[in-house]
Protein backbone atom coordinates (compact mmCIF):
# COMPACT_ATOMS: atom_id res chain seq x y z
CA UNK A 1 0.00 0.00 0.00
CA UNK A 2 1.70 3.36 -0.87
CA UNK A 3 1.41 6.23 1.47
CA UNK A 4 -0.32 9.65 0.11
CA UNK A 5 3.04 11.36 0.34
CA UNK A 6 4.28 9.10 -2.36
CA UNK A 7 1.45 9.08 -4.27
CA UNK A 8 1.21 13.00 -4.20
CA UNK A 9 4.72 13.60 -4.90
CA UNK A 10 6.65 10.40 -6.16
CA UNK A 11 8.89 8.02 -4.67
CA UNK A 12 11.10 10.64 -3.74
CA UNK A 13 9.50 12.95 -0.94
CA UNK A 14 10.61 14.20 0.81
CA UNK A 15 14.02 13.91 -1.21
CA UNK A 16 17.37 13.78 0.23
CA UNK A 17 19.14 17.35 0.43
CA UNK A 18 23.23 15.62 -0.51
CA UNK A 19 23.08 14.52 -4.18
CA UNK A 20 22.82 18.01 -6.21
CA UNK A 21 24.30 19.77 -9.13
CA UNK A 22 25.20 23.82 -10.47
CA UNK A 23 25.28 23.99 -13.67
CA UNK A 24 26.68 27.50 -14.74
CA UNK A 25 26.72 28.46 -18.58
CA UNK A 26 30.04 29.73 -19.26
CA UNK A 27 31.45 26.09 -18.29
CA UNK A 28 30.51 25.24 -21.67
CA UNK A 29 29.75 21.56 -20.94
CA UNK A 30 32.98 21.00 -18.82
CA UNK A 31 32.36 19.55 -15.82
CA UNK A 32 33.24 22.07 -12.70
CA UNK A 33 30.19 21.49 -10.79
CA UNK A 34 31.12 19.54 -7.69
CA UNK A 35 30.23 21.35 -4.41
CA UNK A 36 30.28 20.42 -0.63
CA UNK A 37 27.60 22.96 -0.18
CA UNK A 38 25.34 25.24 -1.70
CA UNK A 39 22.80 27.48 0.44
CA UNK A 40 21.20 30.81 -0.17
CA UNK A 41 18.88 29.98 -2.26
CA UNK A 42 16.20 32.21 -0.40
CA UNK A 43 13.00 34.72 -1.68
CA UNK A 44 12.32 37.43 0.37
CA UNK A 45 9.51 39.96 0.39
CA UNK A 46 10.88 43.36 1.46
CA UNK A 47 7.95 45.15 2.95
CA UNK A 48 7.19 48.90 4.04
CA UNK A 49 5.55 50.41 7.32
CA UNK A 50 3.26 52.98 6.96
CA UNK A 51 1.26 54.15 10.21
CA UNK A 52 -2.05 55.72 9.47
CA UNK A 53 -3.42 58.35 11.72
CA UNK A 54 -5.37 57.27 14.48
CA UNK A 55 -4.96 54.01 14.38
CA UNK A 56 -2.54 53.19 16.90
CA UNK A 57 -2.78 49.01 17.05
CA UNK A 58 -1.07 48.29 13.75
CA UNK A 59 0.94 49.85 11.33
CA UNK A 60 0.48 48.74 7.24
CA UNK A 61 3.34 46.29 6.16
CA UNK A 62 3.15 46.99 1.99
CA UNK A 63 5.11 44.49 -0.08
CA UNK A 64 8.11 46.26 -1.77
CA UNK A 65 10.34 44.13 -3.79
CA UNK A 66 11.79 40.44 -3.90
CA UNK A 67 15.24 39.78 -2.52
CA UNK A 68 17.28 37.81 -2.71
CA UNK A 69 20.45 36.88 -0.68
CA UNK A 70 23.68 35.92 -1.93
CA UNK A 71 24.34 32.03 -3.27
CA UNK A 72 27.08 31.00 -1.40
CA UNK A 73 28.79 27.72 -2.68
CA UNK A 74 31.26 25.46 -0.80
CA UNK A 75 33.94 23.37 -2.41
CA UNK A 76 37.93 22.27 -2.04
CA UNK A 77 40.44 24.67 -3.46
CA UNK A 78 39.88 23.73 -7.30
CA UNK A 79 43.06 24.06 -9.57
CA UNK A 80 43.31 27.86 -11.44
CA UNK A 81 42.50 25.92 -14.62
CA UNK A 82 39.01 25.19 -13.72
CA UNK A 83 36.52 27.09 -15.31
CA UNK A 84 34.56 28.80 -12.23
CA UNK A 85 38.21 29.93 -10.98
CA UNK A 86 39.11 32.14 -14.18
CA UNK A 87 35.39 33.62 -13.76
CA UNK A 88 36.05 34.50 -10.58
CA UNK A 89 39.22 35.84 -11.00
CA UNK A 90 38.37 37.99 -13.97
CA UNK A 91 35.67 39.77 -12.02
CA UNK A 92 37.32 39.68 -8.62
CA UNK A 93 41.05 40.04 -9.60
CA UNK A 94 40.87 42.62 -12.29
CA UNK A 95 39.72 45.86 -10.98
CA UNK A 96 37.11 46.39 -12.70
CA UNK A 97 39.32 46.71 -15.73
CA UNK A 98 36.96 44.07 -17.66
CA UNK A 99 33.17 44.13 -17.87
CA UNK A 100 31.76 42.03 -15.00
CA UNK A 101 30.18 38.82 -17.18
CA UNK A 102 27.09 38.01 -14.82
CA UNK A 103 25.69 34.15 -16.31
CA UNK A 104 22.78 31.97 -15.66
CA UNK A 105 23.20 29.04 -13.25
CA UNK A 106 21.11 26.37 -12.92
CA UNK A 107 20.81 23.97 -9.25
CA UNK A 108 19.65 21.12 -9.54
CA UNK A 109 18.48 18.53 -6.54
CA UNK A 110 18.99 15.05 -7.84
CA UNK A 111 17.57 11.72 -6.99
CA UNK A 112 19.54 8.54 -6.49
CA UNK A 113 19.83 7.87 -10.64
CA UNK A 114 20.83 11.67 -10.90
CA UNK A 115 17.27 12.61 -12.51
CA UNK A 116 16.22 16.06 -11.37
CA UNK A 117 14.01 16.13 -8.59
CA UNK A 118 13.78 19.87 -8.48
CA UNK A 119 15.84 23.04 -9.98
CA UNK A 120 16.30 26.66 -9.69
CA UNK A 121 17.62 28.54 -12.42
CA UNK A 122 19.20 32.04 -11.45
CA UNK A 123 19.60 34.91 -13.64
CA UNK A 124 22.60 37.49 -14.04
CA UNK A 125 24.85 36.00 -11.44
CA UNK A 126 28.50 36.76 -10.73
CA UNK A 127 31.24 36.52 -8.27
CA UNK A 128 31.40 38.88 -5.33
CA UNK A 129 33.11 37.13 -2.72
CA UNK A 130 35.96 34.62 -3.04
CA UNK A 131 36.99 33.03 0.19
CA UNK A 132 39.50 30.38 1.43
CA UNK A 133 39.24 28.73 4.96
CA UNK A 134 41.94 29.11 7.31
CA UNK A 135 45.03 26.45 7.49
CA UNK A 136 45.47 24.84 10.42
CA UNK A 137 48.39 22.80 11.19
CA UNK A 138 46.94 20.26 13.94
CA UNK A 139 43.96 19.67 11.97
CA UNK A 140 43.56 17.19 8.83
CA UNK A 141 41.12 18.71 6.50
CA UNK A 142 40.28 19.33 3.11
CA UNK A 143 40.79 23.04 2.07
CA UNK A 144 37.68 24.09 1.20
CA UNK A 145 37.19 27.83 -0.94
CA UNK A 146 33.87 29.32 -0.61
CA UNK A 147 32.35 31.52 -3.46
CA UNK A 148 29.22 33.87 -3.43
CA UNK A 149 27.45 34.85 -6.17
CA UNK A 150 24.90 37.68 -6.18
CA UNK A 151 22.20 37.50 -8.75
CA UNK A 152 18.94 39.47 -9.97
CA UNK A 153 16.20 36.82 -9.13
CA UNK A 154 15.21 33.11 -9.31
CA UNK A 155 13.18 30.48 -10.70
CA UNK A 156 11.94 27.18 -9.61
CA UNK A 157 11.67 25.35 -12.41
CA UNK A 158 10.68 21.80 -10.88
Amino acid sequence: MTSLSETLFGGDYPPAGFYFKVSFAATAGMSDTSFLEVSGLTAEMNVEEVVEGGENRYTHRLPVAVRHPNLVLKRGIAPITYPLVIWCKAVLEADLALPVLAQPLVVQLLSETGMPLRAWTLANAYPVKWEVTGFHAQKNEVAIETIELAYNYSMRLL
